[in-house]
Order: structure tokens, then C-alpha cells, then sequence
């Protein structure tokens, strides 16, 4: 692309720079953060000095970058990773502790999941959620939640986009993901098997803010050979009546709706 892009400000310039990282791409050199920004090589050297000066990039070797501790730091001061995650937190602690399981707390992030806790248990099950990622939401139990309390204009341009394959239980066909979307509404829960990664089953709840919205969602994440997830809906539930309560009236989570 060259300097195709050269009309963006200096700061838009650097986003891209830093927007260019991602689960794929964790670290990436000089020309791979050119190729993917558009960005000349010149231009692409000076700001990647400057964001490692600023401690958003770092370099774990020669020649190589990732995001910086400051990055995560500055992240932390949001208040939906601050004050929902510092108001779950005790709940949540209690649901891992009795079910001995991972336990995630996830919020809306456009059009993905974002992961802002977790919690990790004593069984060994494979999960791909670390906090700050983002997974597709119509792929997880507490995606599919938060989806299901979604705005119906988002849930209708959610559904006309393609729904990719994560695992052999991931529901990709629109009808039945808006038959399911409509069974949490009505049970309050959400029962996910092999959706997001084979082998691995969840229990999830939506957390209610003091305005009635739902502003995030849990789960507790179990080995798929657990015959009956029917019998950690109680608990999950209440961890997530609990969290709400926690909330409290003056919250500044409460009212937001995506």
C-alpha cells in the first residue's frame, strides 16, 4: 500500500501500529507491522521507537515487538475492566472455589467477546480464553449470552454475517443460533457444549446492571465428559445475582447497551 494511507494524523498512524497486533500476531517485526499498517518502512521505524519510549511496545528480541506492559496498565484504568471486574471478583472467587472449575467473566466488545477475568480451576480442560482476548461471540457460552441480550438491530446484523467454525459443536446455521439466542432469554442460562473448543463445556449467566441491561456474562467451564451441566446452573445463577447485587445502583457500568 506504500503511503496509500499517508492522510491519517500521526496519532491515527500509531493506533494502526499498535491495532496491527493481535492473537495471530503477537510479535511482529518492522515489515510485518509495515505490510499490515500500509505504512512506510521509514515511518513504520520512527513511531515503533517512539511507542517502545512510551512503553506500549516492547522488545522481546532483536528486531521483534510486542505489546508493552503501559498498554495492559492503561487498559486496567477502564471502568469495565476496574469496577465490573473489582465488583465480580468475590463471586467469582466463591463459584471457582465450590466448582473447582474455570469460571470467566466477559463483556461485549462490538462484535466479539472480550474476556476481562478468569479464573483458572483444578480439571484440566482445554479453553483458549486468556483476559483481554476476544472470541467470537456466537461461539461460547457467555458470547452467546451477552448475544442474546443484545439489542435486536445488533442481533439481526450479527446473524446476516458469516458464523465460522470453532469446534464441532459451534452452531453456524443463523435460524437455530436465534432459536438458542431466544431459549437463554427465556431459561435465564445458557448450556454450550464443544462450541468453542472440542472438549470443553460451559455454564453461563448474564449479570444485570442497576438499569436492568445486561453489561456482562459468566461462566464456569467443565470437561464436555461431565454427563449433566444441568446441575452447576444453581450456582452459576446465583454467582451472577450475586455480581449483579454487587454492581450497586450508582455503577457506572449501568445503562450501557451496545
Amino acid at each position: 500500500m506504500g503511503d496509500s494511507r499517508r492522510g491519517r494524523s500521526v496519532l491515527g498512524r500509531a493506533l494502526a501500529v499498535l491495532g496491527s497486533f493481535s492473537d495471530e500476531r503477537p510479535e511482529q517485526t518492522l515489515g510485518e507491522i509495515a505490510a499490515a499498517t500500509g505504512l512506510a518502512s521509514a515511518t513504520t521505524h520512527r513511531l515503533v521507537a517512539e511507542l517502545v519510549e512510551w512503553g506500549v511496545l516492547e522488545r522481546p528480541a532483536r528486531g521483534r515487538y510486542r505489546i508493552g506492559i503501559r498498554l495492559w496498565q492503561l487498559g486496567s484504568l477502564a471502568p469495565v475492566a476496574r469496577d465490573l471486574r473489582d465488583s465480580a471478583l468475590p463471586a467469582l472467587q466463591d463459584l471457582a472455589a465450590v466448582t473447582g472449575q474455570v469460571v470467566h467473566l466477559v463483556v461485549l466488545d462490538d462484535h466479539e467477546a472480550l474476556f476481562v477475568e478468569r479464573l483458572a480451576g483444578h480439571t484440566d480442560v482445554p479453553v483458549r480464553s486468556r483476559v483481554g482476548r476476544r472470541l467470537p461471540l456466537h461461539a461460547s457460552g457467555p458470547g452467546k449470552v451477552l448475544l442474546a441480550h443484545a439489542p435486536a438491530e445488533f442481533v439481526d446484523e450479527f446473524l446476516a454475517r458469516k458464523l465460522p467454525r470453532t469446534a464441532a459443536g459451534t452452531i453456524t446455521d443463523p435460524g437455530r443460533l436465534r432459536r438458542a439466542l431466544a431459549d437463554i432469554r427465556s431459561t435465564g442460562y445458557c448450556l454450550s457444549r464443544d462450541e468453542m473448543t472440542d472438549g470443553a463445556s460451559s455454564v453461563a449467566a448474564p449479570i444485570v446492571g442497576p438499569s436492568g441491561d445486561v453489561v456482562a456474562s459468566l461462566s464456569v467451564v467443565v470437561p464436555s465428559s461431565t454427563e449433566n451441566l444441568q446441575l452447576l446452573v444453581p450456582a452459576v445463577r446465583v454467582t451472577a445475582a450475586a455480581v449483579t447485587r454487587a454492581l450497586g445502583p450508582r455503577s457506572p457500568l449501568g445503562g450501557k447497551r451496545r
